[in-house]
């Protein structure tokens, strides 16, 4: 009996834990009712009888207290250790949702449960057993057990930042996060003197508000009021930063408290935002955020649009400089500038290979609104420069100016998240929630923000969680669309008062004190207003600048042919233990006697010695888009990739004539981020030639905005130069819709006030002269944005390859005229005019019919803006017997060059001369998407243009 009794006991020590209890729960059923357990359960218990009766049931193990044993674990202790462990990071990780962080209390209450030991079935005598160090390994010293760590924790996440790091993959800066939360960070008092100067700064952004609002009834000036903490985050990024070395500080944001961000944090004098006030036009007449704003003419822009600059001593001997970009209604497309901006200022060019970036010498901060930041997509383009090689620039402070509303759409009806912020996770970014009216959380906020991108030189994301005191701007009634907002709105205190009244209880100031601030703040603002209004008289607003054309500048562009064959043969040289892609070295090697009597360079090889050549000359060149180191039809290959090691190599970076960095960058799979910041680094550094390669010239409709409110119009709204060139691969190759047209219509429709050069080019050496050109004319007023319609399968046809003698010689042609046509002047009856492919696709049908073409003549209008109208005045002016003049061209009749060529050459035909049109019919498609369509309606193009039997149609 003993034996078996022995057997039965090492049989069921087998079981332990819930499997235990389990087993238990088994054989109380099975004594009730043997048929209402499986057969096995039945088999086992008839055999080895019961479980031991000291086993509990697993519902007991999980509620009763524990006795923590010397010898083997308990495994109820275990249980209860792991469940605590659950408990603490759950604490961690969903602590956020349990943190007022409204200051009207209008947001839903969510579900805190996780958070909760009885969710876990954890008593306090159960956490009061478990040692601290178990659950939090860094416990401070006073927290002893399991039940003060897990308050503790509590305490910690759940009072007043809501920390959001869960989402962080990187262990060491998910564990640094925690840390920094973990010890205090969010409690930490300010000093005396930093309490009193950030009541002062309260008052003082509260007081200009009310001033404007007292002085200029029902003008817009879209206030910070509900968001008053933006200016006091943004002075102690500024600190911090400079603190830390940045030279720069580089700021985007949209209209909400601009005003008062320009006047605190960029020291905007006050008298003259009054004044533009006081010129602003009749509110009435000037339909909302029009552009005409505080100037007279329809350039400049509105008062809440301007950015500025602002230098400070950060010590004796640094000086930090704070820019607020300029920036359009289009709330968040300033975003990726602000970020060319900065990688701008971090970069050295000054040696050959790639620019040297130095992350702490600049740094961003981008102030977003709630739904724009959730909405726009513009953002999420933007933070994923995060770290890509090219784009990154050592982190963004993101700050969301979280007023709960957009214009007069709710939460609900705006997002479909449930933080305005949650857009951030999908990039690691870490995230903190902060009241707007807690301003000493909000402070500790900006510090743990600053600490993470010194350490780690990534993003981070404040949101600023308030409210919006009146309309969407100050005409408007908000209370037709949220009411109950309004009603709480009218009862809420501003949050100078509420920290005056903390600052007060704890007896570092009084009534008396606060007084004569909120008095002495608001006698400034009146001196300013009083020297403005005694300035009305004596001339209004400022005027607009006048545009005039430019005058281009006689530049040499042409470089002897000694010196591009000695760049030619370095460009062929790569180190003895690099492999180049054998089937690409033989095309590179055919590059080797191109610039010798009777070669010929493509496309591909006059852009290498272009480059090259501006290199040497000292100017930095930086190039990207999605395919941009070898371009997306493979003309390029400036970076080469060994196929043993992996390895890369660009011969720009090791040829001796190079005077300056060349930055070559593949980009990520966007157009309106990534030329914004292209856009953004040009501007910021002008001496660079910087260029945006499109993947296809159709796909830059996606940076439409960009190209509109920044390159377009840019000099005259906010007298910003840039001489950014686009390449857009243009051309009817029977590709379809998507892959044919650039939209060569809406460069030449935005095209006026010399604002762009726009150019569609049929030659190697034109494409060698005009970046030359623009080159040259960077840091100059004669840079402008140049547009180029880059050949496509042009790229690689012996016709557009050009003699080594066009490089060697001459200069960029804006009219290029065909060789062979046009001898007999008295004979020419039909002038053709054309621009681009379609050029070469004329030259190769001539050529290949012996027919009489002495009737005929061909012209191409290589830079269609500025318009060379003394190149075509004289090419008409050859001919006296001109019966028609025609613009072929093989987009459809309403898109391409005719509606903005016709005008032009109907101002200048001779007397007698007919203007027409030969092309596609208008179509709402830019192309076929059938190659035997294509096929047909380009040789009838060809056909009509080059029959002499349709020279008299429609005269």
């Amino acid at each position: 009996m003993a034996i078996q009794e022995s057997a039965a006991t090492r049989f069921w020590e087998s079981y332990h834990g819930p499997n235990l209890g389990y087993i238990q729960e088994m054989y109380d059923r099975y004594v009730r009712d043997p048929q209402s357990v499986d057969s096995s359960f039945r088999e086992m218990f008839e055999r080895w009888g019961p479980p031991p009766e000291e086993t509990r049931s697993a519902e007991s193990i999980s509620t009763a207290p524990m006795r923590v044993s010397a010898a083997a674990p308990d495994p109820r202790f275990l249980k209860k250790l792991v469940d605590a462990g659950k408990l603490a990071l759950n604490i961690r990780l969903y602590g956020h949702l349990a943190v007022e962080i409204d200051p009207l209390g209008l947001r839903d209450k969510p579900d805190t449960s996780l958070l909760e030991p009885e969710t876990f079935g954890l008593a306090q005598d159960d956490l009061t057993a478990i040692p601290a160090s178990l659950i939090w390994e860094h416990a401070p010293d006073n927290v002893k057990d399991g039940w003060h760590a897990i308050q503790k924790l509590k305490e910690i996440y759940t009072d007043c930042i809501a920390f959001e790091f869960g989402h962080v993959h990187e262990e060491d800066e998910r564990i640094w996060l925690n840390r920094q939360a973990e010890s205090g960070i969010a409690r930490k008092p300010l000093e005396v003197k930093e309490r009193i100067a950030l009541l002062q700064r309260l008052i003082e952004v509260e007081q200009f508000e009310s001033f404007l609002q007292r002085n200029f009834v029902g003008q817009k000036r879209f206030s910070i009021e509900g968001i008053d903490m933006l200016v006091p985050v943004m002075d102690e990024i500024v600190r911090e930063m400079a603190h830390h070395g940045a030279k720069e500080i580089l700021m985007g944001m949209a209209h909400r408290g601009r005003l008062n961000v320009l006047a605190h944090v960029l020291g905007k004098p006050f008298g003259k935002i009054f004044s533009e006030f006081a010129h602003s036009p009749n509110k009435d007449l000037i339909p909302s955020e029009g552009s005409i704003g505080i100037n007279y003419g329809w350039t400049g822009d509105v008062k809440y649009h301007l950015g500025a600059h602002r230098s400070i001593k950060a010590g004796e001997t640094v000086e930090t400089r704070i820019t607020l970009a300029n920036n359009p209604s289009h709330l968040e497309f300033v975003n990726p500038v602000v970020e060319g901006f900065t990688r701008a200022a971090q970069d050295d060019r000054s040696q050959p290979g790639y620019p040297k970036q130095d992350f702490g010498i600049a740094g961003t901060v981008l102030v977003h609104g709630d739904a724009a930041f959730a909405g726009e997509g513009i953002v999420a383009e933007t933070l994923n420069f995060n770290s890509l090689p090219g784009f990154q620039n050592g982190g963004t402070i993101h700050i969301i100016a979280n007023n709960r509303i957009g214009f007069t759409t709710d939460i609900k009806d705006s997002r479909s998240t449930y933080y305005a912020s949650d857009l951030a996770k999908g990039f690691e970014i870490p995230i903190v929630h902060v009241s707007a009216d807690d301003p000493e959380s909000c402070i500790a906020a900006v510090r743990l923000a600053c600490e993470y991108r010194n350490r780690f030189r990534k993003d981070f994301v404040i949101d600023l969680v308030g409210y919006r005191r009146y309309g969407h701007n100050e005409t408007d009634d908000p209370e037709t669309t949220q009411p109950a907002m309004y009603q709480k709105l009218r009862e809420h205190p501003m949050v100078s008062d509420l920290y005056a009244d903390k600052l007060k209880k704890k007896g570092l100031t009084n009534d008396e004190q606060i007084a004569q601030i909120r008095s002495e703040v608001r006698s400034k603002l009146q001196v300013a207003l009083d020297e403005v209004k005694g300035n009305e008289d004596k001339g209004g607003g400022r005027r607009s600048e006048q545009v005039s054309l430019r005058k281009m500048a006689d530049v040499r562009t042409a470089v002897p042919l000694e010196q591009l064959r000695a760049i030619n043969a370095e460009l062929l040289k790569w180190p003895q233990d690099f492999t180049v892609y054998p089937k690409l070295e033989r095309i590179l090697q055919r590059r080797a006697d191109a610039l010798e009597p009777g070669g010929k360079v493509d496309w591909g090889h006059a852009e290498t010695l272009a480059f090259a050549a501006i290199l040497a000359d000292g100017k930095p060149i930086r190039l990207t888009g999605q395919d941009s180191e070898r371009a997306t039809f493979a003309h390029r290959n400036l970076v080469l990739h060994d196929p043993h090691s992996g390895r890369t190599f660009c011969p720009l970076h090791r040829i001796p004539q190079s005077k300056a960095a060349f930055a070559i960058y593949n980009s990520p799979l966007s157009e309106a981020s990534v030329l914004g910041f292209e856009y953004g680094y040009n501007v910021f550094s002008p001496q660079t030639l910087v260029i945006w390669e499109a993947q296809y010239g159709d796909f830059a409709n996606a940076a439409q905005v960009i190209i509109d409110q920044f390159l377009a119009a840019g000099r005259v709204k906010w007298s910003q130069r840039s001489s950014l060139v686009l390449l857009l691969p243009h051309g009817y190759e029977g590709q379809g819709p998507e892959h044919s047209s650039a939209r060569l219509e809406r460069f030449l429709q935005l095209a006026a006030e010399d604002n762009f050069t726009i150019a569609n080019l049929t030659s190697s050496a034109q494409y060698f002269h005009l970046l030359r050109r623009q080159a040259a004319f960077t840091e100059s007023d004669e840079a402008r944005p140049l547009v180029i319609m880059a050949p496509k399968s042009l790229i690689r046809n012996p016709r557009v390859a050009s003699s080594p003698e066009a490089f060697g010689e001459g200069s960029f042609m804006p009219v290029v005229e065909q060789h062979g046509l046009g001898g007999q002047v008295d004979a020419v009856q039909r002038l053709i005019l054309c621009s681009g492919k379609v050029g070469i696709d004329l030259e190769t049908a001539i050529d290949e019919s012996d027919r009489d073409r002495s009737w005929l003549h061909v012209a191409r209008v290589e830079q269609l803006y500025p318009f060379p109208k003394g190149e075509i005045e004289r090419v008409i002016g050859r001919f006296p017997n001109l019966k028609e003049i025609v613009w072929v061209q093989e987009e459809p009749q309403n898109m391409g060059p005719w509606n903005y060529i016709e005008p032009r050459i109907k101002a200048r035909a001779s007397e007698g001369a007919a203007v027409r049109f030969i092309g596609l019919p208008k179509r709402s498609s830019p192309a076929s998407g059938f190659q035997e369509i294509h096929n047909y309606e380009q040789q009838r193009i060809l056909s009509v243009a080059l029959s002499r039997s349709t020279l008299d149609v429609n005269k």
